[in-house]
């Protein structure tokens, strides 16, 4: 058996049956326990990507033109049926929606979770990716405001190494493979009382521009 992704055909076997169930399920528990929608997404096969464009800018780190997302609130077998059409292809959740994104390194991502974790602070869920890089979902509208909060916290003029991501903006979700460089993980999986809810970016966004300034200076250094 075989299957197609935007003109990419894999040979697979039980395995890759295996993996559908698997990849429904995942879509299912995004969809109807955390209300996200979920997107298509292309993948690499020999540095091509799935697309099908030669010249494509993002191999494997996009949603596919031609599928249409998985809504939130889809039942187990609506994303079945939905992911049927797309078997293998990467899980993609569309930012600005449900959640907007602070972007860091992965060092200081993973050095700011244990600092907010030990003040308790308000934590949605964090993936970690393999570029490099922690992303801490946060309430849609982060991206936007970023700047503004940033020069309100006297971080505007210092080159930060942090960005927010919002509307119109596409993330790799856990676990698929991103640019076929590896699977993006969990810091810090979905929990009820966080994926719905995610925190508001101001509560975390102290900690993270100091954390991410201090390993700039060490970097520098």
């Amino acid at each position: 058996m075989g299957f197609t992704i935007g003109g990419i055909r894999e040979k697979r076997t039980g395995i890759r049956r295996r993996g559908r169930s698997s990849e429904c399920t995942t879509v299912a528990e995004f969809t109807g326990l955390w209300g996200w929608e979920v997107a298509p997404g292309a993948r690499t096969a020999a540095g091509v990507c799935s697309c099908g464009l030669a010249s494509c800018p993002a191999p494997g780190a996009h949603p596919l033109d031609c599928a249409d997302t998985v809504p939130a609130g889809a039942t187990l077998d609506e994303a079945a049926a939905a992911w049927s059409q797309w078997p293998g292809a990467a899980l993609m959740l569309p930012v600005g929606l449900a959640f907007d994104v602070l972007d860091v390194s992965e060092s200081a991502g993973r050095h700011a979770l244990a600092r907010m974790e030990r003040v308790g602070l308000p934590l949605g869920p964090v993936a970690v990716t393999p570029q490099g890089r922690a992303q801490f979902f946060v309430a849609p509208g982060a991206a936007a405001a970023l700047p503004r909060l940033l020069y309100r916290m006297g971080w505007d003029d210092t080159g930060l190494d942090l960005r927010g991501l919002g509307a119109g903006s596409f993330i790799t979700a856990p676990p698929s493979d991103r640019g076929g460089l590896g699977p993006v993980r969990w810091l810090r999986a979905p929990a009820p009382d966080t994926a719905f809810r995610p925190p508001e970016a101001r509560l975390l966004l102290g900690t993270l521009a100091y954390v991410a300034h201090r390993s700039a200076r060490r970097s520098g250094a």
